[in-house]
């Protein structure tokens, strides 16, 4: 099958809006216009020729080039569906091996060539635009993608770094394990990606974020090879690792990572219920996390991503005796859906179950069974492919994030849909925008924001919206002390706001460590810092 270049996922895999989907859209926001989307021809014809010289390994086709130029975040899609792409890699390579990654390396040094990483192309922050005037070598490493070793008596598995997902999990099941991290990208996104991005996983309150699963590897920079060994622990000076988990690209490439794999649960389960209010939801999930139950994931939806749950899921009759069901339960109009996964043997996903559904009670929660936890299993990788139906319907569609202790996560996750909902009054025109808590932890969440608005017919204008919006969160993000970025790491959409975090000696840290591996500032430019 073949991917989309100005979209998500596969161009065979389409994902209608849900019945009645966009009646409530023209009712939230008013009727979407289609946009008029550029032809792939016609991009191409617009393409400069390549600027790189000669190298056996390295590509020029312009349409290979123009399908490794960008990644998936919102600023992407428009320059890609409006056909005003700008700069592109003059030549992407394939190596398949960490010497094929030295050459190139070498020539890219040789030739004041830049360098960009490419796993997956599923960056939503703007990690693979290309930054600057010097020549740009994309590197693609989607043809490293075997497991070289397994270690059953440690529990270690060692991969190329371009492994992507899906074949991960299926050369480890094949064995009887699992790493058991799954992002929303998990279709496409790879191993190295998630280390240089610090990733997490839907199921991470059981397996954990990508660096507690990070055991080493072999990172290959324009100054030499570094070697990470797979220590269980050490106090041998400062962790190597840290300087390579969230580098985003900065200090080389990735080309083998040691990770730490489990046996294959027995027996998972995903259950869904509801919570009369915010409150009581966030109280029901700090119980259950302190509890450490075997619990993979906890999300608690806000009262308006619940609500838009419900609109959106179809099955009328079906909802209006739910929403009655629930308020003579007393779980009303304020109600939060709380998702739920159990992993482990029979017994302890049992028990996991029973803790769930007294907690829930106890904060006057209603259980509902496997059905809502099921129907987001089976879909949870296929909703980005609404971002096509979204977009072709009148409507565009982001996400932002961030994480902070639990002290702030209510009234932060508040003040950002409220204000993200009047964030283009000026315009006149209106937001929707929800939340949900997730990747939980004792001291904190994650707070995970969806917002939606009219496309314009212009994309000048459309991406003028996308950024007033995404200054206003941010800012507000930074007024709470949150991090900028719990997940989706920081390229160049998060740039400004990386030194409210780090601070300037922070970044000074960062940029002489980078400056160490990459003396002639060629790896991935402009990312970062």
């Amino acid at each position: 099958m073949v991917r989309r270049w100005n979209g998500w996922g596969e161009e065979e895999i389409n994902l209608p809006l849900p019945a009645g989907a966009l009646e409530l859209l023209k009712q939230l926001l008013g009727p979407g216009t289609p946009p008029l989307d550029a032809r792939l021809d016609d991009v191409l014809a617009t393409l400069p020729p390549g600027r790189l010289p000669h190298h056996s390994l390295v590509v020029t086709d312009p349409e290979i080039r123009l399908r490794h130029s960008r990644g998936q975040s919102l600023p992407d899609w428009i320059e890609l569906r409006s056909g005003r792409v700008g700069r592109v890699p003059d030549g992407v390579a394939f190596p398949v091996s960490s010497d094929e990654v030295r050459q190139l390396l070498g020539y890219a040094q040789k030739h004041g060539i830049s360098v960009i990483p490419y796993g997956g192309g599923t960056s939503v922050v703007g990690h693979l635009t290309p930054v600057g005037d010097a020549p740009v070598l994309v590197l693609a490493l989607s043809r490293m993608d075997r497991l070289l070793d397994l270690d059953e008596q440690s529990h270690l598995a060692t991969f190329q770094a371009g492994v992507s997902g899906p074949r991960l999990e299926e050369q480890l099941a094949e064995r009887g394990y699992t790493l058991g991290h799954y992002p929303q990208s998990f279709e496409y996104s790879t191993l190295g990606g998630w280390v240089a991005t610090r990733s997490s996983g839907q199921q991470s309150l059981g397996y954990g974020r990508i660096e507690r699963l990070f055991a080493g590897g072999r990172l290959e920079t324009p100054c030499g090879t570094l070697f990470m060994p797979p220590l269980p622990a050490s106090a041998a000076g400062p962790d190597l690792k840290e300087l390579v988990l969230g580098s985003e690209g900065r200090c080389g490439v990735l080309t083998e990572v040691t990770v730490r794999v489990r046996r294959r649960p027995g027996r998972e389960y995903f259950g869904g219920c509801f919570l009369p209010d915010l409150d009581a939801g966030v109280a029901a999930v700090q119980e259950l996390v302190r509890q450490r139950l075997p619990l993979v994931m906890l999300r608690l939806s806000d009262p308006q991503e619940t609500a838009t749950t419900l609109a959106m899921a179809g099955h009328s009759r079906l909802i209006r005796w739910l929403e009655k069901y629930l308020t003579w339960r007393g779980v009303g109009g304020n109600k939060c859906l709380l998702l739920f996964g159990a992993a482990g043997s029979e017994p302890e996903v049992d028990f996991a179950r029973r803790r769930v559904a007294q907690v829930v009670r106890c904060y006057g929660g209603v259980m509902l069974g496997s059905k809502p936890g099921q129907q987001w299993y089976h879909t949870r990788f296929q909703v980005p492919y609404l971002r096509n139906s979204l977009w072709e319907g009148g409507y565009a569609v982001d996400t932002l994030e961030t994480a902070v202790p639990w002290s702030k996560a209510v009234a932060l996750a508040g003040e950002l849909v409220q204000s993200l909902q009047q964030g283009l009054a000026d315009i006149g025109e209106r937001v929707h925008a929800y939340s949900h808590l997730s990747h939980v932890y004792t001291d904190g969440c994650s707070i995970y924001v969806t917002y939606l608005f009219r496309l314009a017919a212009q994309p000048e204008e459309n991406l003028r919206r996308w950024q007033q919006l995404k200054e206003l969160a941010s800012r507000i993000i930074v007024r709470y002390g949150g991090t900028i970025s719990h997940q989706h790491g920081v390229g160049t959409d998060h740039k400004p706001y990386l030194a409210a975090e780090k601070g300037e000696l922070g970044l000074e840290l960062i940029a002489g460590a980078v400056r160490l591996f990459d003396r002639h500032g060629i790896m991935n430019p402009g990312k970062l810092f």
